[in-house]
């Protein structure tokens, strides 16, 4: 049984986890949890995906104890993260949304002092520290002040700074926001090494549709503090039978849109939504080389003004839009499919 888990082979238990932060004078307060219950396996890379605002920070929070739910509990590593917070910290590396280096400090310096602060002796925590900077791709910059590093760079850095006492568990919060496509590429190809050969689970919070594709075992899509619904990516995107069309809408008028589309044959499951100038329809269908066309000509025949139009395999977003009722959102940062997976033409009015 891994070390980080509990008898079951559970490294994590969380029960009707309900958070509210208390209003301040005309602000009401804000239920960030509303009975939030999951479990994650040891070993595994579990992914927390929502969008902004969903409850993934405050759950993190708590876990790594840096927060007490208003009501609800939970258990990492086998241990309550209310009774036993100093336990639960010994097993567990948090990297949060911001950086936690310091800028003046050079890499191994600042890897070194995390590590005894963690109660590392000296000379582990300088062994420790070199062989994270190797491990991260980090050596050649050992002696450069974290200032002068790029994004990916520092990020890659915290990650490593969360590892320097060998933890069982570890968070990762929004860990590729702001970087570039190549650091997250990069950062994508850590988190997966550290999964495979260090055995560790990572628990992984994104609003990145193709990041939780990608690097999650299994997932959990959460949306205003409740689970919607948990398996494996593979298994979400499976239960939804047919492909997905999404259409982008120009200064749309979603009563004409839906009267449009009311005369396309074999549509399901649509929504139709509209943000200030911009807009989208998203449906499904069991065969979309025949809906892509069809729909182009209802809105054309319509004078709906529109813009690109994509035909896709079932995506995450599918899902949430499936289970949620409404798409993820462009704001929010949601992927789109492959270019394998996607038929995708422009049209304009």
């Amino acid at each position: 049984m891994p070390e980080n888990s509990t008898a079951d082979g559970t490294a994590i238990v969380a029960r009707d986890l309900i958070k509210v932060y208390p209003g301040r004078g005309r602000k009401p307060g804000v239920r960030a949890l509303d009975g939030l219950g999951f479990e994650v396996p040891a070993g595994r890379v579990f992914g927390l995906l929502g969008p902004n605002g969903a409850g993934k920070s405050t759950t993190t929070k708590i876990l790594t104890t840096l927060s007490r739910p208003t009501s609800g509990s939970a258990l990492v590593a086998g241990h309550d993260v209310a009774t036993e917070p100093a336990v639960v910290r010994a097993a567990i590396g948090y990297v949060s949304q911001g950086a936690s280096t310091d800028p003046l400090l050079t890499a191994r310096e600042n890897l070194e002092i995390a590590a005894r602060l963690r109660g590392v002796a000296p000379r582990d925590a300088r062994r420790g520290a070199l062989r994270l900077l190797d491990e991260f791709g980090l050596a050649d910059a050992v002696r450069r002040p974290v200032g002068t590093f790029s994004g990916g760079m520092r990020r890659r850095l915290d990650v490593a700074a969360a590892l320097v006492h060998r933890p069982r568990v570890l968070f990762l919060d929004e860990p590729t926001t702001g970087l570039d496509p190549e650091a997250r590429a990069t950062m994508w190809a850590e988190i997966r090494r550290l999964a495979g050969e260090e055995a560790l689970t990572v628990v992984l919070t994104t609003h990145y549709m193709e990041e939780a594709d990608r690097l999650a075992d299994e997932l959990l899509l959460v949306n205003r503090g409740r689970a919607v619904v948990q398996g494996t990516p593979g298994e979400l995107k499976a239960a939804l039978h047919g492909d997905s069309v999404r259409v982008s809408l120009v200064e749309p008028d979603p009563a004409a849109v839906r009267a449009a589309i009311g005369r396309v044959p074999g549509l399901r499951d649509v929504v139709i939504e509209a943000a200030g100038v911009d807009g989208v329809l998203a449906a499904r269908t069991d065969d979309a080389s025949a809906a892509v066309g069809a729909v182009i000509a209802a809105l054309d025949a319509a004078g709906v003004r529109f813009g690109q139009v994509a035909a896709s395999h079932p995506t995450l977003d599918d899902v949430y839009l499936h289970f949620v009722g409404h798409t993820f959102g462009p704001s929010t940062g949601a992927g789109t499919a492959d270019s394998t997976d996607a038929l995708t033409t422009g049209a304009a009015a």
